[in-house]
C-alpha cells in the first residue's frame, strides 16, 4: 500500500478534568479513528504510539494521540483512575466528531481507561497496548476484570517480558492477544534478543494493521 502524506494537527479540548490535547494524524480516506492515550509514566512519545501514528493513516485509520489533562498541565504524576476516565469522557465528542467509528485505545494506564469506558462511550473496539494486568510482583492484585469487561472487540498487544503481566498470565477471554517477543512494558527489547527493536515494533504495527482491517 502506498504511503499517504501525514496531515498532523493539534487540538485543545476542555474537559471536567482540565484541558486535554489531541494530536491528529489524519488518513486521506479514513474509515476508522484510533484514539490512543498514554500511560501514567510517559506521554505520546512512546515508541508504540508513534509507530502506529506513522503507519495506520496509510491504511485508512486516522490516529488521534491523546494527552490527558495532567500531562498537558505539566504534572509528573497521573491522578486517580476516576479522574483519567473523566478526562477521556470529556474528549470523546471531539474524537467522534469526524463521524467515523472510534477505536478506544491506549498504553498501560491508557489501556485501562479505554477498557473501563468503551461500552459507555460507544467505542467500536478497544486496543490495549501493554495492559497492566497487575502491579509488578503482585499478581494477586489483578485488573483482569477491566479487560474482560470491555464489552467490545479487543486486541491486547503485550511484551513477552512485561513485569506488569506476561502474555501467559492473561486469563481466557474473548479478546485477541499478540505477543511482542522479549518486549518489556515499553516494548523495548534487550540487545541479546534475537529480534531487533525495529522488528519488535513491526510486530505491533503489523498486528494492529491486520486487526483494524478486520473491523467494519
Amino acid at each position: 500500500m502506498t504511503t499517504e502524506p501525514d496531515v498532523t494537527t493539534t487540538e485543545i479540548v476542555r474537559t471536567d478534568a482540565g484541558d486535554a490535547r489531541i494530536t491528529w494524524h489524519r488518513a486521506g480516506k479514513p474509515r476508522l479513528v484510533l484514539a490512543a492515550g498514554h500511560g501514567a509514566g510517559g506521554g505520546i512519545e512512546a515508541r508504540d504510539l508513534q509507530a502506529l501514528a506513522q503507519i495506520l493513516p496509510a491504511h485508512g485509520v486516522t490516529v488521534a494521540l491523546v494527552e490527558q489533562p495532567w500531562r498537558v498541565a505539566g504534572k509528573k504524576v497521573a491522578p486517580a483512575p476516576r479522574t483519567l476516565d473523566t478526562g477521556w469522557r470529556g474528549l470523546w465528542p471531539a474524537l467522534a466528531k469526524p463521524g467515523l467509528p472510534v477505536i478506544s485505545g491506549g498504553r498501560s494506564a491508557g489501556a485501562r481507561v479505554a477498557c473501563r469506558t468503551a461500552t459507555e462511550l460507544g467505542a467500536r473496539a478497544v486496543l490495549a497496548l501493554s495492559f497492566p494486568l497487575h502491579p509488578p510482583g503482585k499478581p494477586e492484585k489483578s485488573r483482569a476484570e477491566e479487560l474482560l469487561g470491555a464489552g467490545v472487540p479487543t486486541l491486547v498487544v503485550q511484551g513477552g517480558n512485561d513485569p506488569f503481566g506476561k502474555p501467559e498470565e492473561f486469563p481466557e477471554g474473548s479478546y485477541e492477544l499478540v505477543e511482542v517477543p522479549y518486549g518489556d512494558h515499553g516494548f523495548a527489547v534487550p540487545k541479546r534478543a534475537d529480534v531487533t527493536q525495529e522488528q519488535a515494533v513491526a510486530v505491533i504495527t503489523d498486528a494492529v494493521v491486520k486487526w483494524t482491517g478486520s473491523l467494519r
